[in-house]
């Protein structure tokens, strides 16, 4: 299933210094669909990928896109960890 997905990074922006976030990407999907602001994360358990985010009304942040299938959420952090160099 994740073949006929077609992911590609689009634009990888890597950041400087000691904070958790390492980088921002945009993932194409199909050739039809952006997913822009993906996030690189240095977790304990070491790099991880974070969905796009917005801060609601009452202060919490939220994700915008959310994977429904595990092995979608799993292809995504392998296309976007590949083109980070982790």
């Amino acid at each position: 299933m994740t073949q006929e997905l077609k992911m590609a990074v689009t634009r990888l922006h890597k950041l400087d210094g000691t904070g958790a976030t390492k980088a921002f990407c945009d993932l194409s999907i199909l050739d039809s669909l952006v997913i822009n602001g993906l996030r690189v994360v240095e977790g304990k358990d070491g790099l991880f990928v974070s969905m796009p985010r917005e801060e609601g009304r009452d202060g919490k942040w939220y994700n915008t896109v959310i994977p429904l299938k595990r092995e979608v959420k799993d292809a995504i952090e392998r296309v976007v960890l590949e083109a980070y160099g982790g």
